[in-house]
């Protein structure tokens, strides 16, 4: 058994899972589709973008959390970086794989304050805060500086047009076998040539239909 499938965090991502699955945005309603691809690709918008989908869980699938789960435990990581915290699931599963390795650090960025506070409550509910610094503010300013000086697992979910400059701030703490997963990284085509690129220092493969997954070679 880990601490991921056990009381109390397998029935607290199941009720999250579903509360994610119900919410509503109607400010995201009212906008066109033609607008919000335009929203999602932009990198001086995002964060109007992202303050309208507030009430968005936008979480990771339960497919992804568990692939996150396992690639945190298999690499042995203590040393974790999240872009893009929201209510927490993703969360939930990276700090889980750290208590299980024995312990570490999760530092995860989210500028949306109601979203911090549900986070640290659901990471409370799930025994898990401990192991979770939540940074808030724009993850250009919060991952910044303060980094750990060795980085085993880097996970991007947030707004999608930021993901290369996300990882350069990050890239000289990831130590060599480092993983990076980025979700929906089909949305950010400049990120996908980055990590793609012969000889850019990354191996880099589309895994399922809607994750990037790379490791760092040098």
């Amino acid at each position: 058994m880990t601490t991921l499938d056990t009381t109390p965090v397998a029935p607290l991502l199941d009720r999250l899972f579903a509360e994610a699955e119900a919410a509503t945005s109607p400010a995201m309603v009212e906008l066109s589709r033609d607008e919000r691809d335009r929203l999602m690709r932009s990198k001086t918008e995002y964060l109007r973008l992202y303050g309208l989908m507030k009430d968005l869980w936008l979480p990771v699938s339960r497919e992804t959390g568990a692939l996150l789960y396992m690639l945190a435990r298999s690499a042995g990581a203590r040393s974790i970086v999240e872009y893009g915290t929201s209510f927490g699931i993703s969360t939930l599963h990276l700090a889980a794989a750290l208590r299980d390795n024995g312990g570490g650090r999760l530092i995860s960025s989210e500028f949306e304050p109601s979203k911090v506070a549900r986070a640290r409550e659901h990471l409370t509910e799930g025994g898990l805060v401990d192991l979770v610094e939540i940074r808030e503010g724009d993850a250009l300013e919060t991952l910044s500086a303060n980094l750990p000086d060795s980085v085993d697992l880097l996970l991007l979910d947030g707004a999608k047009a930021l993901y290369p400059d996300i990882l350069a701030l990050v890239e000289n703490h990831l130590r060599p076998g480092a993983l990076i997963v980025a979700d929906n990284a089909d949305l950010s085509p400049e990120y996908l040539e980055r990590v793609r690129r012969p000889g850019g220092g990354y191996m880099s493969v589309p895994f399922a239909d809607d994750v990037e997954l790379s490791m760092r070679v040098g």
